[in-house]
């Protein structure tokens, strides 16, 4: 019997002991999902922990993580299955030679050992020994084409290969759906989903992830830290930074022995949490060069 995901709460505390902080909105959607079998569709902007759920829930479930990660151009034949047509072709030869009839060569060579196994299928393929973790990543940046695709494979988990046959998931793969929201899903996608939207984290929550994921820091360093990046945030930024910038950032003045924010390191290593230039000179221009507003982000 499962014993993970027993209640919500528990999931809250599962996620809590593999160092990841939830709120009891996403907690309740991965139960749910847990229970329903549904896959789960996370959206938020980059940097939030999208990506990080679905890896977290593979340790807890110690299971293995398959991930696809979307881009422009994305197919069936990338995604899901190709013929290794070089090793056909030489098992070919090796087997004319031994003067094989046509007929049992094609069955040979059209076999499992002759597929390169893209995530879709390995996903299928892994589930008859235990249900895996399939992170579908930055579903945004695939084409619609592809989006109708995957709609097909998450609504039964199967699919037809013509020289095979038909191969059956035997048990449903735990998946996780992400989007940056950099153009917008189709509505048949998400209705397939349980859907979450993960906000960029409050301060307590921020400051708990520091604390949970950076052993060794001190907490007044710490909400020195959390103040800063909430603050950072209010700007008008192109690309306002996540909870991955603030841990980069928080590690890397850790690596520099740092105990406290202040005026010069805090310049020196802006471009741990802003990665355009022209979000930096803004910064730099409207915020610290006013020596009041630089007060309300290194408070003593």
């Amino acid at each position: 019997m499962d014993l993970h995901f027993e209640s919500i709460d528990r999931v809250v505390e599962e996620l809590a002991e593999a160092q990841y902080i939830a709120d009891r909105a996403l907690a309740t959607v991965l139960f749910l999902s847990h229970r329903l079998g549904k896959p789960i569709f996370l959206e938020g902007e980059p940097g939030v922990g999208k990506t990080e759920v679905a890896i977290v829930m593979s340790r807890l479930f110690y299971t293995e993580l398959i991930r696809l990660q979307c881009y422009e151009g994305l197919d069936a034949s990338t995604s899901l299955y190709e013929w290794n047509y070089p090793k056909q072709l030489l098992h070919i030869r090796l087997e004319e030679q031994g003067q094989k009839e046509k007929e049992e060569i094609e069955e040979l060579i059209y076999s499992l050992k002759f597929l390169i196994k893209r995530p879709l299928l390995e996903a299928i393929l892994r589930s008859e020994d235990k249900a895996p973790v399939l992170l579908i990543d930055e579903i945004d940046r695939s084409d619609e084409e592809f989006e109708a695709f995957l709609l097909e494979v998450l609504s039964d988990f199967q699919i037809t290969i013509p020289e095979i046959g038909t191969i059956k998931a035997k048990t449903r793969p735990m998946v996780v759906v992400t989007s940056n929201r950099t153009r917008d899903v189709h509505d048949a996608l998400k209705r397939r989903c349980l859907y979450h939207w993960i906000e960029y984290p409050s301060f307590e929550k921020e400051y708990s992830i520091i604390m949970t994921r950076l052993a060794g820091i001190e907490s007044r360093f710490a909400e020195q830290v959390t103040n800063f990046m909430q603050k950072i945030r209010t700007v008008d930024l192109l690309k306002k930074p996540g909870i991955s910038e603030t841990l980069d950032w928080a590690q890397a003045l850790m690596v520099m022995h740092r105990q406290f924010l202040d005026e010069e390191v805090t310049m020196e290593t802006l471009g741990c949490i802003l990665k355009y230039q022209e979000d930096i000179e803004k910064f730099k221009k409207e915020i610290w060069a006013d020596q009041d507003q630089r007060a309300t982000y290194l408070p003593r």
